[in-house]
């Protein structure tokens, strides 16, 4: 590196590769940048016209997809009511190969703190340092919602346990897939169901979307309280921004500060009237 930037010190070149490392970044490919969107338009334009009789082949490729994803999905439900407790289940997920993410994962996330705690946290994907410790939130994001989560009294050491919609990190650290979410959405609330949390917190829009059904943003969603039905009851169920987003944008953390108190408030309430 000091052969090609003989400017750059130490100090400069750790700040780049951490500024690499949380872009997602973690492969390098070659010393001098691509335009692969230049290349593909250029192979375009050199092709010749596809004939009429090509087309149908082509266009027959999304409802073959379609089909794989509607059966992995169904193979996740059979898979998952099967399973009766969490190291069942995180076996039969270890093994299912109905999500594509898994084969460019390093390995499965399936969960951090302790099971059976009042309080189960649900964000959308593991991360790139995720990914390598097998724990979900452990990075500059998760160091941030442990703050968060001591603030009020709680911790993964203690009485929360976390989780992610998607098991399996998405190349580049990308928002999972509408699709990928679907095929891993039976696991997911099974597991809630098996850790059996008086409430649950899902963590940024992905996660908030998908197992709240709600359409609207987070902003707009976030705060409140809504019944979720984790199968064998209905539990309160709280919106709150990522971590990762209010490191982007620190001035949404007062936002954030609410959430918690409002969840502290929630565990007091809930707490009194069991």
């Amino acid at each position: 590196m000091s052969d090609t930037h003989p400017d750059l010190d130490p100090l400069t070149a750790a700040a780049l590769l951490r500024f690499y490392a949380d872009a997602g970044v973690d492969l390098p490919l070659d010393e001098e940048p691509h335009d692969r969107l230049g290349e593909a338009r250029a192979v375009l334009e050199r092709a010749p016209p596809a004939r009429e009789a090509e087309a149908p082949r082509l266009e027959a490729v999304a409802p073959a997809a379609a089909v794989h994803a509607d059966s992995a999905v169904q193979d996740a439900k059979r898979i998952a009511a099967g399973c009766g407790d969490l190291a069942a289940l995180k076996a039969a997920m270890a093994a299912f190969e109905g999500c594509m993410l898994k084969r460019t994962a390093t390995q499965l996330v399936f969960s951090a703190g302790v099971a059976g705690s009042r309080v189960m946290l649900v964000g959308e994907a593991p991360g790139a340092e995720e990914d390598r410790m097998g724990e979900p939130f452990v990075g500059r994001s998760g160091q941030l919602l442990d703050r968060m989560l001591a603030a009020i009294g709680l911790s993964r050491t203690e009485n929360v346990y976390i989780a992610n919609v998607v098991p399996w990190r998405p190349p580049g650290n990308r928002t999972p897939t509408l699709t990928e979410m679907a095929v891993c959405e039976p696991f997911i609330r099974r597991q809630i169901e098996l850790a059996n949390p008086d409430v649950l917190v899902t963590i940024g829009a992905p996660a908030m979307q998908t197992l709240l059904g709600l359409k609207d943003g987070i902003l707009r969603v976030r705060g409140k309280f809504y019944d979720f039905n984790t199968g064998s009851r209905t539990i309160p169920a709280l919106a709150t921004l990522h971590p990762s987003y209010l490191l982007r944008r620190p001035e949404h953390k007062a936002f954030a500060w609410r959430d918690m108190k409002a969840l502290r408030a929630k565990l007091a309430a809930t707490s009194i009237s069991q």
